[in-house]
């Protein structure tokens, strides 16, 4: 009989890469076996310098790993998801964006997404299990747009609640519920 492993807690930041008081930050630092695809240096919109960064962390790791991304980085996992062969034990999607709809100012308009290869977002069933987080409020996509998503990736869909965007601008530094679904998908 094989010892259990713990899986490795792959930590997929948004465009906004690391916020030292965002839940994705704090998680990695609490947790033991947490690593983060690390930030970019250039081409920080580009989709596809973003699926090879979240490659090459994977590429990195042995054994079981369970995605944990949080906006942009859930497109970003759905995305390297179409191309790419590697067992992933399942991913935590908190806060997917609507990329095809206009977000509000200081985020990239549709055709920066366009250019830089966001759209289309993938509409194919992911090949692990995943539970889609989403908000009642969140400015960066209405929550039929995320239950459309979440159908789409068959994934489970958790409604938690008016959390805006899930991120540190909308209150969230810990989110201790990050570690109930990673205990879910583990």
């Amino acid at each position: 009989m094989t010892p259990y492993s713990p899986p490795t807690i792959l930590i997929v930041p948004g465009l906004r890469d690391h916020v030292e008081d965002h839940w994705q930050t704090i998680l990695a630092r609490k947790l033991p076996n947490a690593r983060v695809v690390p930030p970019l240096e250039h081409d920080k919109l580009s989709c596809a310098a973003r699926i090879e960064a979240l490659d090459q962390a994977l590429a990195s790791i042995t054994g079981p790993v369970v995605l944990v991304s949080h906006s942009a980085g859930v497109m970003t996992t759905v995305h390297w998801a179409q191309h790419h062969q590697r067992e992933i034990k399942g991913a935590l999607l908190a806060a997917p964006p609507d990329f095809e709809t206009s977000l509000p100012d200081g985020y990239p308009t549709l055709e920066v997404l366009r250019q830089n290869g966001w759209l289309p977002t993938p509409r194919t069933r992911l090949p692990f299990p995943s539970i889609v987080a989403a908000s009642t409020n969140d400015p960066l996509a209405r929550i039929e747009a995320v239950t459309r998503l979440a159908s789409a990736w068959g994934s489970r869909l958790v409604d938690v609640g008016a959390v805006g965007h899930l991120n540190s601008a909308s209150g969230y530094g810990e989110w201790p519920r990050a570690v109930e679904f990673i205990g879910e998908l583990s």
